[in-house]
């Protein structure tokens, strides 16, 4: 039994805007074949100090992708994901990566999604259970900061020599 494949439409870049995209389509090989954990760990390092990207961005990188590397067009959705994530990273911003599985049939995938949109997929949202997803690092406002009540009931904890102070009913 065959697999019906599809390439992906796949324009024509310049040669002057293609560097780039080669260089992620490069780093995402060898990424491709590594151990999930290892993966995660080199996506969540890449990933910092960058800003979420919108999804005419992640498009506009899974489209230079998919332009380069015929792989990348064809089924190589695991590669084309961590291209297209670097290669947004490289222009400073960051989309949700993710693989994912569904059961019946069984089948994995793997994406980016930015703004909540899956972008250039054609299965539609909730098609694949998330496995692994890294998203846009935190900004500064999502990052919990001790209150100046928090940050008193510490101070007194520490002078207090690590001991509790018993309860009087």
């Amino acid at each position: 039994m065959s697999v019906p494949v599809a390439l992906a439409e796949r324009r024509a870049l310049p040669v002057h805007r293609r560097f780039l995209p080669l260089l992620a389509v490069a780093v995402a090989r060898p990424l491709a074949a590594t151990t999930p954990a290892r993966l995660r760990r080199f996506l969540e390092f890449a990933r910092r100090g960058s800003a979420p990207a919108t999804a005419a961005q992640a498009l506009v990188a899974r489209q230079q992708v998919v332009a380069v590397s015929l792989r990348c067009a064809g089924q190589g959705c695991l590669q084309r994901s961590i291209a297209t994530a670097l290669l947004c990273r490289a222009r400073g911003t960051w989309p949700t990566w993710r693989t994912g599985v569904r059961t019946h049939p069984f089948s994995a995938h793997a994406w980016v999604e930015a703004e909540g949109q899956l972008i250039g997929e054609p299965y539609p949202a909730g098609h694949y259970r998330p496995l692994l997803t890294i998203g846009p690092p935190p900004s500064a406002d999502e990052v919990a900061t001790p209150s100046a009540d928090e940050v008193a009931t510490a101070g007194e904890a520490d002078t207090a020599g690590g001991e509790t102070p018993a309860r009087q009913p």
